[in-house]
């Protein structure tokens, strides 16, 4: 009667019901895991918000950790940023922490500037160097802050490190900050090379008619303008002259520094006085970057289990706002984490539990590095960091620390994982109830 077609209820045919299957089962997996995700970042954003309500003293510095990334091999430096953005600064900024960021776009960059730094700390104790540092900005920083009365963070400040590769950069650093020298060593230099080099006759200006280079010195004798041999200066107009003070200069690509020791001279070098009884805390964060299109299926895994990582990063970075750690283990020995059950490394083959801890971080991650990263091509003797084997001083090893929640925090995180949260609807009906009655989410009246 009222003109509309007879609709017969039936099912779709087989095309349509393998389409709405995998379509409808792919969506239903993603909503699901970053709702979980969400879920359990918020869980790890509540268990440090309270930080955020501490008062600051306005003598004392602020606490500020420092990340360390670079980016993946075969890979840019945007992927690890977005990794950091996603996982693990929503925590931080939960906290609100301040922090610094180091980051490489190439291999070794990050060991470069954490050897820097701490070069830079050993001269502003005392630490003689043939480089004076009066012009230094930190140094300009530091004694304008003792001039005003303000101190520094007192307790500890800590590290966060994202991906293997950058883990074993920054153990490098560590051990060349603390066990190089302070000036860069003197290259070696051939003495028959330098003797023919002292040796060897001055070059002149050949007198060629089409050379393309010009002396700027009057002559002492008058050269006839009609002479065929004479060089036929260029003239410049001023239109050139402006072109060229307009054209952008382009920017000189800073030169990566060559490490001050090698991994060799870790036995026979002297640690410096002032490297503390403990280093700064650490902690790794897992940088899972597999590329390859035959790695198609172990992708899609990964893409809707984000969850699971996510709680593995939170937790992680929570322990390092919340400033909780403990010593790396040595080797031979088994730490009991949080959960009761031993670490890896008491589950592991003997060979493997007979390395440090840090050796051991995130050790999985160099089997998906990309094959090319792998090969050793046109390397002319330099080192490799990402290649080589991690090699730890004892002295160094001993005075690191790691981030690790307790059993306290743990079960606290779980407690609030335990909360149950009002659905998305009844939040709307409890502000549309707010609004008629003119209050708003406080219980305080609006007009």
């Amino acid at each position: 009667m009222m003109g509309l077609p007879n609709f017969r209820l039936r099912l779709p045919s087989r095309n349509w019901m393998i389409f709405l299957t995998i379509t409808g089962s792919w969506t239903a997996a993603l909503v699901y895991d970053r709702r979980e995700k969400k879920r359990v970042q918020k869980k790890w954003e509540k268990l440090v918000s309270h930080i955020a309500q501490e008062p600051l003293d306005t003598h004392i510095m602020p606490r500020k950790v420092t990340i360390y990334l670079s980016a993946p091999p075969a890979d840019g430096l945007m992927s690890a940023r977005d990794h950091f953005h996603e996982y693990v600064k929503p925590v931080l900024v939960a906290a609100a922490l301040d922090w610094d960021a180091v980051e490489g776009r190439r291999e070794g960059d990050v060991r470069a500037g954490l050897a820097e730094r701490i070069r830079k700390l050993r001269k502003m104790n005392g630490e003689e160097s043939a480089e004076s540092l009066e012009e230094d900005l930190d140094v300009v920083l530091a004694e304008t802050r003792q001039k005003s009365g303000v101190k520094a963070w007192g307790g500890p400040a800590g590290d966060i490190i994202i991906g293997r590769n950058t883990w074993k950069e920054y153990i490098r650093g560590l051990h060349e900050g603390w066990l190089g020298p302070l000036d860069p060593p003197k290259l070696p230099v051939d003495a028959a090379q330098e003797a023919a080099s002292s040796n060897a006759p001055e070059t002149t200006t050949p007198e060629n008619p089409t050379s393309t280079e010009f002396s700027t010195d009057t002559p002492s004798t008058p050269i006839d303008d009609a002479s065929p041999t004479a060089p036929i200066a260029p003239s410049i107009t001023p239109e050139a002259e402006k072109l060229a003070e307009e054209e952008p200069k382009k920017p000189v690509k800073k030169k990566q520094p060559s490490p001050f020791n090698t991994t060799a001279d870790y036995g026979v070098s002297v640690l410096s006085p002032n490297c503390p009884p403990e280093l700064p805390p650490s902690t790794t964060i897992p940088l899972p970057h597999l590329l390859g299109f035959l790695n198609t299926p172990i992708r899609m895994y990964r893409f809707l289990n984000r969850r699971h990582l996510a709680d593995d990063i939170g937790r992680q970075t929570a322990a390092a706002v919340l400033a909780i750690y403990r010593p790396y283990d040595s080797p031979g020995e088994s730490h009991f984490n949080t959960s009761g059950n031993p670490s890896p490394s008491s589950e592991e083959p003997n060979e493997k539990a007979s390395q440090w801890e840090q050796q051991r971080q995130l050790q999985q991650e160099e089997a998906e590095w990309h094959k090319s990263v792998h090969e050793r091509k046109d390397d002319d003797g330099k080192e490799r960091v990402w290649l080589d084997d991690m090699v730890l001083d004892p002295r160094i090893a001993e005075r690191m620390r790691k981030f690790e929640l307790d059993s306290e925090h743990e079960q606290r995180a779980r407690k609030i994982a335990a909360e149950k949260e009002d659905p998305w609807w009844k939040g709307v009906w409890r502000r549309g109830n707010q609004e008629k009655k003119g209050t708003n989410q406080w219980g305080d009246e609006v007009e």
